[in-house]
């Protein structure tokens, strides 16, 4: 019997284009999915994407994979993610003075 893959159950197969998703491990592949679950996200689909997230991660967790990750997460998700939780501001990229 193939056991069902949760992580297809929650989120679009097209974020994770570049693994075999059927791979990935909710617990041990976090620094992985959270981040990638948020790659393409924007003001309008926020709410939506940050709930799937939020559906198997704490706002803790997801807050320090996304301050440490290498993916390119755009600061404007970033800042999206800091007000939704009411932690200070944190960015991927510098801010051009």
């Amino acid at each position: 019997m193939k056991r069902e893959n949760k992580i297809l159950a929650i989120f679009p197969e097209y974020l994770f284009w570049d693994v075999n998703v059927n791979s990935l491990d909710i617990k041990r592949d976090q620094d992985f999915i959270i981040p990638r679950a948020l790659y393409m996200t924007n003001k309008d689909s926020f709410d939506t994407d940050i709930k799937r997230l939020e559906s198997i991660y704490s706002s803790n967790q997801i807050v320090e994979h996304l301050k440490n990750t290498k993916e390119k997460i755009s600061n404007e998700v970033c800042e999206l993610v800091a007000k939704r939780y009411s932690v200070p501001v944190f960015h991927r990229f510098k801010i051009p003075h």
